[in-house]
Formats: structure tokens, sequence, C-alpha cells
């Protein structure tokens, strides 16, 4: 019997280095690839020190990659992705901010590009695998009653990377491997430590785009009136792509208490203002829904979310529409609840499934 061919998604960190090199311990003919995704936007001599997703950093990556490849003796590929990933996440990500929404780039390109793109590009150059692996901290189990991949939590809760693969299709999901979910940060770093990997301390990409998210936003949107919710106008912002619900820094208004972001409204191009208070909610829209545990909602049930990555989730209510979309109704409320972010279901440790939140309703 011919051993199984694992493609594994590198990016040049301790991660998918090391989960390259768990699967060539188990035996498994492994593969790296990397994909390249920077259009060279800007100059490099102008970047700040920070790693960055989408930046001149890929450079080092690829070539981290490779030289990992090397020492694990697997083959490597660079896979040209930078129309997919412009096309994708970027205008994407600008469209979403020019619609006065908060979009969610990391969601987005694990979906459609690592887990889309990369998989049927990599297939293309004819490359032959059975299962494409990444280091994401997350598990992937088959439920044989009911006849679905289900998306687990990572033992290591405080890693755990589910809510960014809360839109991975029953397809990717058959076809993926993530062999860390039972491993933990301070498992992983030994390991590559023990293996000589010289990758144990180097940085995580700790933002989106190396010049800043709003480095890609000029000329989405014009200037336009701040208002409080009486409609009073209380100077001028720049443009609504370049503010979040929430958001309290940067504003450029003086007030006795301190003022936050409470709504975007492209109508009027307006940017409402208000107290902490004002961000409280407990009731969304949430449409496009992407299902995993089951194939379609068609009753309420109670479950937990969480509406941004770094919080935890709640206990809440998911009412089933006609139109295809849920009211989400939480028992506590939430601070800031964002149009255009996604909202991730939990049962426990299993991953009910995601969707884009439209609308605060209260």
């Amino acid at each position: 019997m011919s051993k199984k061919t694992i493609v594994v998604g590198m990016s040049g960190g301790v991660d998918s280095s090391v989960t390259a090199l768990i699967l060539k311990e188990q035996g498994f003919n492994v593969i790296g690839v990397i994909m390249k995704v920077w259009s060279g936007d800007f100059d490099s001599t102008e970047v700040p020190v920070s790693h960055s997703c989408y930046g001149p950093d890929e450079i080092e990556d690829i070539k981290d990659a490779e030289k990992i490849a090397r020492k694990l003796g697997i083959d490597f590929h660079v896979i040209d992705l930078r129309d997919e990933y412009r096309r994708h996440v970027l205008d994407y990500f600008r469209k979403e901010y020019s619609e006065g929404r908060t979009p969610n780039p990391c969601v987005k390109c694990n979906w459609k590009i690592k887990f889309g793109a990369l998989v049927e590009k990599t297939r293309q150059t004819g490359i032959k695998f059975d299962y494409f692996a990444t280091g994401h901290y997350a598990n992937v189990e088959y439920d044989s009653q009911k006849k679905r991949y289900l998306l687990k939590r990572a033992r290591d809760i405080n890693k755990d990377q589910t809510y960014f693969l809360s839109f991975l299709t029953q397809d990717q999901l058959r076809h993926c491997m993530f062999p860390l979910g039972n491993s933990t940060k301070k498992d992983i770093k030994e390991k590559a430590k023990y293996f000589d990997l010289k990758l144990e301390e180097k940085p995580e990409s700790q933002n989106f785009a190396a010049m800043g998210h709003q480095s890609l936003l000029e000329g989405t949107s014009k200037p336009g009136n701040f208002i409080d919710s009486e409609g009073q106008v209380l100077g001028q912002h720049k443009g609504i792509s370049y503010y979040t619900v929430g958001q309290r820094k940067g504003l450029g208004i003086s007030a006795k208490t301190p003022l936050y972001v409470t709504k975007i409204n492209k109508t009027d191009n307006t940017v409402i203002l208000g107290k902490k208070e004002d961000l409280a909610g407990s009731e969304l829209i949430a449409v496009d829904l992407n299902w995993i545990a089951f194939e379609t909602l068609s009753e309420q049930i109670e479950i937990t979310a969480k509406i941004r990555y770094v919080q935890k989730e709640d206990p809440a209510i998911i009412i089933p529409q006609k139109d295809g979309s849920v009211i989400v109704n939480f028992l506590k409320e939430q601070s800031a609840i964002t149009p255009g972010q996604f909202i991730v279901f939990y049962d426990k440790d299993t991953v009910i499934g995601g969707g884009v939140i439209s609308k605060v309703i209260k």
C-alpha cells in the first residue's frame, strides 16, 4: 500500500514548519507549498518593523520556508496567488470599509485562498496529493451518524483558531488535516528547538498589512460629518472607510466624556458618535451563513456565540428566518456588535457554523 501524500501550506513560521516535520515523522510523503500574495504595493524601505500577513515580509518568509523544506528533505513550491488574493481579500476588504462595514480578511483568506485557491492551483500545477495540512490550531473529525465533517476546538484554548476557519466547507474539511490540534504552543516551540529549526523565536504576524490596514483604503470614501444620536454635527471625519464601530482613538473630537463610534451610515456619509454605554447590544441579524454541523437550520436552537476572535463566546439563541438569515439573541449584552464582522456559533467544542453580521437590532 503506497503512503499518502500530504501537501503542507507553509508560511515560514514555526507552526507550519513543525506541521511538515510531524507529518514526515509519521511516514507521509510531504510536499511544502507557500503562497505568494504580496504585489509590491509600497516601498519596503518605508515599512515599519512589524511582521504582517500582507507586505514585503513575504520575501523573507518564502526563504525561511524553503530552508526548512531543504532541512526536512521535502519538495517545495511557491504558488503565485496575487490575482486571487487581490480579488478575494483586498477588493473585499476595501469594499466592506467603503460600505461602512468592518471586514475580517483572515476568515476570508482561509476560506477563499489558503483552503481554496492554494489547494486548487497546487493541483493545477500537476502535484498529486491526498490531503492538505496547515499549522492551524484546530481539529477536524468525521461524525458517522451525521455523515458530516466537524470542526472542533484545539486543545490549546488560547491558540484555538476555529473562529478563523468557520467558513470552511464540507469538501474543504474532508481534505484537510490539522496536526497541531492536540498540541500546545509550548510543545511546538520545544519541538522546533529540538530539531534546530531556528524558528521558535520568530515573531508571528501581528497585522494584516505591513503599512497598516488604512494604507489600503485610500480613495475608498470621502469626508463627511461626525454627528451625535440627535443629529447634531460634532466635526468632520475623513471618510467612513477609516472608522469602525467601537473605535475611540483617532477621532479628533474633544468632549467632556470619551466618545466612541456607535454607528456608520453610508447613506448620508455620517459617523455617529456616542458614549460607551451606547455600544451595548444583544440582538443582531446574520446573513451568508455557513453551517458545518448540519446542512441547514430549520428551527431555533440554543448555542454559544462570539462576535470577534478576541473574546469568549456567550450563550445565545439562533432563530432562522425565511430569507435564509438568522436572528441571534444573546442572553447578555455585547459591546460593539459590528456589521461586516463574522459571528461564529459553538456547541461546546464543536463549531456549528458562522455568518456575517448584517445589522444590530437592539
